[in-house]
């Protein structure tokens, strides 16, 4: 019953199988790129407190505001970004994120100011966007199961850039001012547009007429697409709940395990999503039929992982609440990918996922709003404790959608 109430859209023969699909091979040269993107875009921003007092900020008071620039800009362009990709094509518009990465960052490595400096970063935000541009581009060309594990390969990728990245930019440091590496992350996204370059461009259908045409007209509701409101809805709370407790957890750490070393604390960090690595590609082949069960799952142990952060106080303790928020990271993220691919069947997919970007973003900015606040007034633990609040909603939420007669009064919204 459970797996029939959760079963996603099927996708029709006509649009599982055209010339416009991608293989195997195309899809984790996709992965490729968007990894090099993303070990670019997130290996830097921690050394901001190293960068700014070269360009003048002694103390590295804007450390914390640039830190977000990129990600609202990136939101606020995003959906536009989307619609132009459904209009132009999605493979113009994936390599103008690429191409946009290298000359911000270029531009971020040349500057001699702090004001430059800033500008490089709006553009990084705004230009950039690979995130909608990859799944969108995925998107046109996959879908069902096919499109969910390839979103979930996407969100490897970026895991995977976001562990080795700060270490590989710190291994540097001592040859490489941070400030100059820049100059040097720009071959990155370079690179990844060459490559992109040589892939196809998805057939420009509208996924709606595809699903739709000739099919009867119960076949074309049992079509329809599904609503979007739960899955923006999950999205801005998983990301706002899972990111709330990445800016202070060094700290947290630090106060609660006297002593600890540099690496430990780095191990710690990176533990939820070396999880993901190891147990995405699974996780799909046990939930991709039961997507809710799946999230209700994710934020279940993103809440009592968190909720454990505040009664850690041995290294033991605290490595057991990080593989608990990462079992919740890898189920909510898994789930989420399926959630979206279901979502997209009679969508436009760059307007869809240009959306999904900006809701993204928006719960990455504001984690990092609240996180900061949380901490000022009530020290380090006060922001797991918010997002504690927020997954348990969730949670509770997600459980609901699981009860067909739920599920129905979405579905018609």
């Amino acid at each position: 019953m459970t797996a029939d109430v959760e079963a996603l859209p099927r996708r029709r023969p006509v649009e599982a199988g055209g010339s416009d699909g991608l293989g195997r091979r195309q899809v984790h040269a996709v992965a490729a790129c968007y990894f090099v993107a993303s070990f670019a875009a997130l290996g830097l921003p921690p050394y901001l407190t190293a960068i700014l007092p070269t360009l003048g900020d002694a103390q590295a008071r804007w450390a914390g505001v640039l830190y977000i620039v990129p990600t609202v800009f990136s939101a606020l362009g995003a959906p536009l970004w989307g619609r132009l990709a459904d209009r132009f094509g999605r493979k113009r518009l994936l390599l103008r994120a690429q191409l946009g990465l290298t000359v911000s960052f270029l531009l971020a490595g040349a500057a001699d100011s702090l004001p430059a400096f800033t500008v490089a970063l709006v553009l990084q935000g705004f230009l950039g966007g690979t995130f909608a541009a990859t799944n969108g581009y995925l998107a046109a060309a996959l879908g069902g199961p096919r499109l969910s594990r390839a979103l979930t390969l996407m969100q490897g990728s970026a895991r995977a850039a976001l562990v080795a990245a700060p270490i590989l930019v710190g291994a540097l440091s001592p040859w490489i001012d941070p400030h100059r590496q820049y100059l040097v992350m720009a071959v990155l996204p370079l690179a990844a547009a060459l490559l992109l370059s040589m892939l196809p461009e998805p057939k420009a259908t509208r996924r709606a007429d595809v699903a739709t045409a000739g099919a009867p007209a119960a076949e074309a509701e049992r079509s329809a697409p599904v609503s979007l409101r739960p899955l923006y809805a999950f999205e801005f709370t998983f990301v706002f709940a899972t990111v709330i407790s990445f800016p202070y957890l060094i700290t947290l750490a630090q106060q609660r395990l006297p002593g600890v070393s540099g690496t430990t604390t780095g191990v710690l960090f990176a533990l939820p999503h070396l999880c993901y690595l190891v147990f995405a590609a699974r996780t799909h082949t046990v939930f991709h039929t039961r997507p809710h069960t799946g999230i209700a799952l994710g934020f279940a142990c993103v809440t009592v992982g968190l909720a454990g952060h505040a009664v850690a106080y041995s290294l033991p303790v605290f490595v057991a609440v990080r593989l608990l928020l990462g079992a919740g990271l890898t189920l909510g993220l898994v789930s989420l990918a399926v959630l979206a691919a279901g979502a997209a069947e009679g969508r436009q997919p760059g307007r869809m996922f240009g959306t999904l970007e900006l809701v993204s973003k928006g719960g990455a900015v504001a984690a990092g709003a609240v996180a900061a606040l949380a901490n000022d007034r009530f020290g380090a633990a006060a922001p797991v404790v918010a997002g504690t609040a927020a997954a348990l909603l969730a949670a509770l939420a997600a459980t609901a959608l699981t009860v067909p007669s739920a599920r129905q009064r979405w579905s018609r919204r």
